[in-house]
Parts: C-alpha cells; structure tokens; sequence
C-alpha cells in the first residue's frame, strides 16, 4: 500500500493585499495512522498579506505540519497530493507558470526545499466547490480577527 496523503489548502485576504489566514485539511491512509479516515484540519491568521502570498503559506503550512507528525524517516515514503483551488499557484508550482513576483519566488523556493523531504509531491488545482472545507477554515479565522483589524 501507497502511503498518500492528501491535503487541501486554501489561504485567502480581505483586500488584497488585507488581513490574510490560511486553511489546511489533511487526510491520510498511512498505516502509522489508525483509523483509515484520518482527517485533520487547521487554519492560521498570517497577518496581512495578499490572496497569492496566503496560497502558498497554506502549502508551507501543510508540508511543514505532515513532516512534524510523520517525522523525517517517514517523510521521506509519503507521496503528497496538494490540491488547491488557486489555478496561478499550481500553474507555478508545476512549472506552466513563470512568477515574476520576489515575494512569490522566495515562497516558491520554500516549498521547492520542503518537497524534498517527501517521496513525491504533487499540485493539483480543483475546482472551488472541492475545497469547501479549507475555505470555510479561512474565513472562520478571518471572522475571529475582526476586532484585530
């Protein structure tokens, strides 16, 4: 058995740049992991930042977080499947799409060295009705913030 996980990150900003948070739900089939509907969630207020910048901190979030509870050695033999509404953020991490922002390239370089640490990583766009789950988690974090901004 493949030891996959699969993530949905969704990270969002009231303005653009505004007030940004991020959202995160893994789920898992690793046999580490006893039940086979493993299911975890999180959401982050990053302070402000654009819509692209809170995109990619999801994803640096998520990769961080799975090797924090799986560790190096079994890092190293999961196959992570990103999926993520944000069609210019897979573009680029695939490779279809050039970044020409500095801030985008510093994150991009940041998940380029995160993705080493895993068997394979791969980024796939979904439509936004998928992500459902993630997106609610940015908005009840934005919405918990409002005195804050």
């Amino acid at each position: 058995m493949t030891n996959k996980i699969i993530v949905y990150c969704d990270g969002g900003a009231r303005g653009n740049p505004g007030p940004a948070a991020i959202g995160v739900v893994i789920f898992s089939n690793h046999s580490q992991i006893k039940s086979s509907d493993y299911q975890k969630e999180y959401s982050k207020f990053l302070g402000e930042a654009t819509n692209n910048e809170a995109e990619y901190q999801a994803i640096i979030f998520a990769l961080q977080k799975i090797k924090h509870l799986f560790g190096n050695k079994q890092a190293e033999k999961l196959i992570v499947e990103i999926k993520s509404d944000s069609e210019l953020v897979t573009n680029q991490l695939n490779g279809k799409n050039k970044i020409k922002e500095k801030n985008l390239q510093d994150l991009f370089i940041t998940i380029w060295n995160l993705k080493q640490d895993f068997k394979e990583v791969i980024f796939s766009h979904i439509p936004r009705e998928e992500n459902k789950i993630a997106d609610k988690l940015v908005n009840q974090e934005l919405n918990s913030q409002k005195g804050l901004f």
